[in-house]
C-alpha cells in the first residue's frame, strides 16, 4: 500500500510544502548563478525515469557554461573538490546539495520521488543494463536514495546500482524515513562528497590546463 499509493501522496504533499522554499532560494541564488558567468540559472538535462521513460531533470546550474562532460573509468560522472568546471557558487551548492532543490518540480509532476535511485543519463538504454540492475527502473528516481544517503559519491557505479536494486526490492515507510534523516546527517557532515575515481590521462590533462588557465588569466 505504501509503495503504490502513500509514497506518491507523501511526495506530492512534500513538493507543495517545499515549493515556497525553492522560490526563496531562486530569488537569492538565481542572480548569483547568472552573474557568475552570464549563463542559465538552471541545468536541465534528459534522464531515465521509471520504466526507462525519459524526462527533463532540473537542477540549479553548478558548472560553467559549455563545461565538457568528464566521466570516471566506470562511466559515472567525474567530480572533484578542485574541478575547474564548477563555479564558486556551484561548489557551495554541491557541498550542501542545494543544487538538487529544483527537482521538487519533477516530484510534483510525478517524474521523480523524494527518495529513490538517482536518475541516470539516457545515453545508455534500459535494455543495455544488466538484468539485475534493471530493477532500479521499477521505481521513480529520487533526489536522494539509499546509496546517496550512506555513500553519496564515494563508491563506484556498480555498487550504487546494487544499492538501488536493494532499495527497489525493499521499499517501506521505515526505510524511507531512515534514508531521509541519514541524508541530512551526511550533507551536514559533508561526508563522501567525491570519489577518488580514475579518469583518462587526457581528461586529467584538461583539468590541469583549465586550472592553470584560470590562474594565469586571473593574475
Amino acid at each position: 500500500m505504501y509503495k503504490h499509493f502513500f509514497k506518491r501522496l507523501f511526495d506530492l504533499v512534500i513538493s507543495i510544502i517545499a515549493f515556497p522554499f525553492f522560490l526563496l532560494l531562486l530569488i537569492i541564488i538565481g542572480p548569483i548563478i547568472y552573474f557568475s558567468d552570464r549563463g542559465n540559472i538552471f541545468y536541465v538535462a534528459p534522464r531515465l525515469g521509471k520504466n526507462g521513460k525519459v524526462f527533463k531533470m532540473i537542477k540549479f546550474r553548478s558548472m560553467k557554461v559549455n563545461a565538457p562532460d568528464i566521466r570516471n573509468d566506470d562511466g559515472s560522472t567525474f567530480n572533484s573538490d578542485n574541478d575547474p568546471r564548477v563555479t564558486k557558487i556551484g561548489r557551495i551548492m554541491r557541498r550542501t546539495s542545494i543544487d538538487e532543490i529544483p527537482q521538487v518540480i519533477n516530484i510534483f509532476f510525478g517524474q521523480m520521488s523524494l527518495i529513490g535511485p538517482r536518475p541516470t543519463m539516457p545515453d545508455i538504454k534500459i535494455e543495455d543494463y544488466k538484468e539485475e540492475h534493471r530493477n532500479r527502473f521499477k521505481v521513480r528516481p529520487g533526489i536522494t536514495g539509499y546509496s546517496q544517503a550512506y555513500y553519496r559519491n564515494s563508491v563506484e557505479q556498480k555498487i550504487q546500482f546494487d544499492n538501488d536494486v536493494y532499495y527497489s526490492k525493499n521499499i517501506s515507510l521505515l526505510l524511507d524515513i531512515k534514508i531521509f534523516f541519514k541524508t541530512i546527517i551526511t550533507v551536514f557532515k559533508n561526508d563522501n562528497i567525491n570519489r577518488k575515481g580514475k579518469v583518462e590521462w587526457k581528461k586529467l590533462l584538461y583539468l590541469v590546463y583549465q586550472t592553470w588557465g584560470d590562474f594565469y588569466y586571473g593574475i
